[in-house]
């Protein structure tokens, strides 16, 4: 896909997710919409994945530590066409494979179950060291949101893999300075932030992560640091697409009404005229 094409299925993606939030009625809303262009690069240009082999094993591995985003995730897993996209619409239903965390026995395309905060890089740096022992070629990158590195154990996987020199991992920080109680340099304070990443060991890229091309060249840019495990702090609009969502907090775990689900898909159909507009 070019620059348009991706852009496009960001925004198809967005509006798949406050359509499944609100048939839901409950559900996470601004970190899955500010992720929705970083998923977008790495499931439709940069992992290495077959859907229709979902389990292969050369596959890369995604670990999303911040579970309650599963929203961007589902979403874009039945864009790539790991399962039907109107199986979205069960959403948080009894009986869905679409729970409200992740729970990798129920859906393709899954690595792990998550929910409590703070273990995936964990998990993601038992991938990575497991790749490197056996000198296999395939990549791990795990998703984390900025407030849980408010956990203790996401710092040890930290220093476990700048220790470990895990070059095969990268970790996709989502930057948007919000967790559920406020802003996150109000509820517990974390700048320096790229600083305490280089200090053990990290090569660390800041980017714009609502820019595609900023994400797909720190991607690629990963992948060619050999030395270290790589971070990249992506700095991400919380509620990105909608007017009344973004940068405001009290948006984490709140979902839109039928009215307000109105309002939001109208302002994402006409950032995909605007965007097609632009590319003409």
């Amino acid at each position: 896909m070019n620059t348009k094409q991706l852009e496009l299925k960001a925004e198809e993606i967005r509006s798949s997710i406050i359509e499944m939030l609100v048939e839901a009625g409950s559900g996470h809303s601004a970190g899955p919409m500010g992720m929705a262009d970083v998923f977008t690069a790495l499931y439709f240009d940069v992992l290495n994945i077959d859907p229709d082999r979902p389990n292969m094993p050369d596959r890369d591995r995604l670990v999303l530590s911040c579970g309650h985003i599963c929203p961007v995730l589902y979403a874009t897993l039945a864009h790539r066409g790991y399962f039907p996209k109107k199986e979205l619409l069960t959403l948080r239903k009894f009986g869905t494979r679409l729970q409200g965390h992740p729970h990798n026995l129920d859906l393709p395309g899954l690595e792990t179950s998550s929910g409590p905060l703070g273990q995936g890089l964990s998990q993601a740096c038992g991938m990575a060291m497991t790749a490197k022992m056996d000198d296999a070629k395939w990549r791990t990158y795990a998703i984390l949101s900025d407030g849980e590195h408010d956990e203790g154990q996401t710092w040890e996987a930290v220093m476990f893999a700048g220790k470990n020199k895990l070059h095969n991992l990268t970790a996709i920080v989502d930057r948007n300075n919000i967790q559920i109680d406020g802003f996150t340099e109000n509820v517990m304070p974390l700048e320096p932030f790229a600083d305490k990443y280089r200090a053990n060991n990290w090569y660390v890229l800041e980017v714009n992560g609502n820019d595609i091309d900023e994400v797909l060249g720190a991607l690629r840019h990963a992948r060619a640091v050999f030395e270290k495990p790589t971070v990249i702090i992506a700095h991400t609009v919380p509620g990105k697409g909608v007017d009344f969502m973004e940068n405001d907090y009290h948006w984490h775990g709140k979902t839109p009404d039928n009215r307000e689900a109105e309002i939001a898909l109208r302002e994402l159909r006409t950032l995909r005229g605007k965007i097609k507009s632009e590319h003409e």
